[in-house]
């Protein structure tokens, strides 16, 4: 059976004419004259198909099918207000939704204070926090299943993607606590040339991997990977466990274990990069808030 179409403007006068049971007084509430108020419900009328009201002493009354139609026109006209509020509220930036992807070593630099920063300013916008590698962060932004990434070095290759650097960090060298350089405070790279390496695959952060590939490379020698580990916890893990060195971000070194000792690099001029990602042009407002937020936030 099709539904007949209740245009708002109609239910809105009926309701305001029910609730004032007055023609002047519901027109004089409306803004509008009485003649136009009447069309309005003789057209509601006319879709319905029965009265919607009848004279009555001083004004009229609602009929059988009036009083039926009451309920339901305000709980239409409630969620139509409902829903421009939370559209407002979404399209100004004080609700909504936010889904934002962070290596994991992100989470030890700068993603607690910008999350709470963002929260107590935005307590309405949820935020959907998703652990992710460089890799699938990117892949996440491009099939727009995160809107923010939070990722180390990011690729030149990517015009469809904003960039903006956030930290920067000098590598620091991750070492078994038995091994024999950890008595050290410094360590020159030519020093791990005959130790095996745990290092992240390169298909999750190729362009680290190339940057930790390159400073061996220039300190005379190739890495020989022993292991890999996806995530720095695991790696900094098998550090202990004595299956290899590494070469980590200096903030790794606040994953306490105490079988791995890091170490400063000499020369310690090398650096790794934390970025912020995000789709150009994107209309999400809260995209635009994240990024004024943590720019407020890496300039503290």
């Amino acid at each position: 059976m099709e539904r007949p179409e209740l245009p708002l403007p109609q239910l809105h006068a009926f309701v305001v004419l029910a609730e004032e049971l007055h023609f002047g007084h519901a027109a004089a509430r409306l803004g509008i004259a009485q003649p136009p108020l009447s069309q309005q419900i003789r057209r509601l009328e006319d879709k319905v198909g029965h009265a919607l009201f009848v004279r009555a002493p001083g004004g009229v009354a609602l009929t059988p099918a009036g009083s039926e139609l009451l309920p339901a026109a305000r709980r239409m006209l409630d969620a139509l207000a409902d829903g421009l509020a939370a559209a407002r509220a979404v399209g100004s930036g004080r609700a909504g939704r936010l889904r934002i992807g962070f290596s994991a070593s992100v989470a030890l630099t700068v993603l607690p204070g910008l999350l709470r920063t963002f929260h107590e300013r935005r307590p309405g916008v949820q935020l959907d926090i998703r652990e992710m590698t460089t890799a699938p962060q990117l892949g996440a932004l491009h099939d727009r299943s995160i809107d923010i990434g939070l990722l180390r070095e990011p690729p030149d290759d990517e015009p469809e993607l904003g960039f903006r650097t956030v930290l920067s960090e000098h590598f620091v060298a991750a070492l078994p606590s038995s091994h024999p350089l950890a008595a050290q405070r410094t360590v020159r790279l030519d020093q791990l040339a005959q130790d095996p390496f745990v290092l992240l695959p390169r298909a999750v952060g190729p362009t680290l991997y190339d940057q930790i590939m390159d400073l061996c490379t220039a300190a005379g020698f190739t890495p020989q990977p022993a292991q890999h580990a996806v995530e720095w916890q695991t790696v900094c893990a098998l550090v202990e466990a004595g299956l290899g060195v590494s070469l980590a971000p200096a903030s790794i070194r606040r994953i306490r274990l105490k079988g791995v000792a890091f170490r400063k690099i000499d020369p310690g001029t090398a650096r790794t990069r934390v970025a912020v990602a995000w789709r150009a042009n994107d209309p999400n407002p809260l995209v635009a808030q994240l990024l004024a937020t943590l720019a407020e936030e890496a300039g503290r």
